[in-house]
């Protein structure tokens, strides 16, 4: 099962998400994953490396041993120091707080990577984690529209306007945080988890299904691409299963009804000494 893009390229519409998990797990998970379903290929370009996008994409390619990729997005709309080709670290300045450039647009970062799809290195290209009105911009001044733009949303973070905004301009969401960051969020950023949720509990116990299937079907349904991680192979079957169901308009409406506007995964305040989100 796969969404087109607005390019013509098709994306699967489930796949594998391995933000945080260490190097031998993704490559056992990867392997795994490729018996179960036909993966394509997905980079990002770093905070770091927005001066920098032609050599930072090489360098994804040349690791990953590709000739192209299949999508290359932005990660995130800030620029910060760059600190080498390829480093994915977060540069803090004397204060402690994120060292953001201010000599670079992300109008001057998105025409580089439209210069990689000229150049034949990457097939699509698309933004991640930016809000209504970067994504409005970006439309804007791009030549090549983003295929993809890649966020937080779950059942408590529906973000509804975003996502119409987006598919009604041709780009396709990706839910990079589908579940809510479960467990992992919940002792990372101490916040509290959809899966706990006594409604999607209910919906879950009438379908005979886990809450996380009841979320990442409710995410599909949404005509979204979801990528939960997970580092078990049980999961990753399960999280296939999710093709194989169908949930109810009633129980589609019932779950619009938890969202609660939270955001779970990233904490810039947290880490960086700055709320980007203020």
């Amino acid at each position: 099962m796969a969404i087109t893009l607005n390019n013509g390229f098709t994306m699967p519409i489930i796949g594998l998400g391995v933000w945080r998990m260490e190097k031998k797990a993704i490559k056992d998970l990867i392997l795994d994953s490729i018996k179960i379903a036909d993966y394509k290929n997905e980079a990002e370009l770093w905070n770091t490396d927005h001066g920098h996008v032609l050599e930072a994409c090489k360098h994804s390619l040349k690791k990953l041993r590709l000739d192209y990729l299949d999508l290359y997005l932005v990660h995130f709309p800030v620029s910060i120091r760059h600190t080498g080709i390829g480093a994915t670290g977060s540069p803090l300045d004397e204060d402690g707080v994120l060292d953001i450039e201010t000599n670079i647009s992300l109008e001057t970062t998105w025409h580089a990577m439209e210069d990689l799809v000229s150049r034949g290195l990457v097939r699509s290209i698309g933004i991640s984690n930016y809000d209504i009105f970067l994504t409005r911009d970006c439309l804007a001044y791009s030549k090549i529209k983003p295929a993809v733009n890649q966020i937080e949303t779950h059942p408590y973070f529906q973000r509804e306007s975003l996502v119409k905004f987006c598919q009604k301009h041709g780009i396709c969401v990706t839910a990079h945080t589908p579940l809510g960051g479960a467990e992992a969020n919940a002792k990372r950023f101490g916040t509290v988890s959809c899966l706990d949720d006594p409604i999607l509990k209910g919906i879950a116990e009438r379908y005979k299904k886990t809450v996380a299937q009841i979320v990442l079907r409710w995410g599909i349904q949404r005509n979204s691409v979801v990528i939960p991680k997970t580092s078990k192979l049980e999961r990753l079957q399960e999280n296939f299963k999710v093709l194989e169901f169908e949930l109810s308009k009633e129980d589609m409406d019932l779950i619009k009804t938890v969202d609660k506007n939270y955001r779970t995964n990233i904490q810039p305040a947290k880490f960086w000494g700055i709320d980007l989100y203020a």
